[in-house]
């Protein structure tokens, strides 16, 4: 059988970018473990446990996969500066971090954390915990109940000693299921309201991406592709059609803000 190399050529990008998508789509799912099921055997690289480097300062990372995307190229940009380590899974909404901080944090010391959540309490479940459209199912966390649960977070990883980072909560484009276009905005200025109450700092991710967005808009639900197949990206993109995940370009990017923010809040002998 001949193979006509030109156009395997031409279609080498498209190629690239589906096996991206799949392998995103698997490995960074943003729905953690549900209740009384045991967590999949980890596979992603940013949830392998990784050994300190002795004398350098100690960053935990808490957050979704959209942290689980940017763990490991902050983890390179930092060689040598710290040992960043990250929760060993999908830290899901404010409810799952109250129930599981004590875990995260185990009984080391940290000198640095870095933390969101926001996307999984805007998210709608329907009874059996899968997304749906609003009108079919309840907000996991309306924004009263964030403002509490990441308000007692904040506070019991204040009391850790530790300088503390929020990240805020990325976009969430049209499309997406289980959640509403725009909700990151009300849960973001809720976040910031708590963060400053409790003097802590803000990593800006949102606004990185909203900046790039006025040059690139996210697509109308009417240019969403039929089931089961994934829109094209375009050049320039940094967060994936119709998804809230993002391309390894816009980890990249998000992954220089955490690690400028980081380095703003490590010891100053460091």
């Amino acid at each position: 059988m001949s193979v006509n190399f030109t156009k395997l050529l031409r279609l080498w990008p498209v190629l690239v970018t589906a096996a991206f998508v799949v392998n995103t789509a698997i490995g960074q799912d943003l729905e953690p473990p549900k209740a009384g099921k045991p967590a999949p055997k980890p596979t992603d690289p940013a949830l392998v446990e990784v050994a300190d480097v002795p004398g350098l300062p100690r960053v935990l990372l808490i957050g979704d996969s959209i942290s689980m995307g940017y763990t490991i190229p902050v983890r390179e940009k930092l060689k040598g500066v710290a040992n960043v380590h990250r929760a060993l899974g999908n830290s899901g909404d404010t409810a799952r971090g109250l129930a599981q901080l004590d875990k995260w944090l185990g009984k080391d010391h940290w000198d640095v954390i870095h933390f969101n959540f926001g996307l999984h309490d805007l998210k709608y479940l329907d009874d059996k915990g899968n997304y749906v459209p609003p009108e079919k199912g309840k907000q996991v966390a309306p924004p009263k109940v964030y403002r509490q649960h990441l308000r007692e977070v904040t506070l019991r990883l204040k009391a850790t000693g530790a300088k503390l980072v929020f990240a805020t909560t990325t976009p969430v484009p049209p499309g997406t299921l289980g959640r509403v276009a725009g909700d990151e905005k009300i849960y973001n200025q809720v976040a910031l309201d708590v963060m400053k109450e409790l003097d802590v700092p803000i990593d800006d991710l949102c606004a990185l991406v909203a900046a790039q967005q006025k040059k690139l808009p996210p697509r109308p639900v009417s240019e969403m592709p039929p089931p089961h197949q994934r829109a094209n990206l375009r050049p320039g993109e940094l967060q994936l059609p119709f998804n809230v995940h993002f391309t390894p370009e816009g980890y990249d990017q998000l992954a220089d803000l955490v690690v400028a923010s980081i380095k703003k809040a490590l010891p100053a002998t460091h």
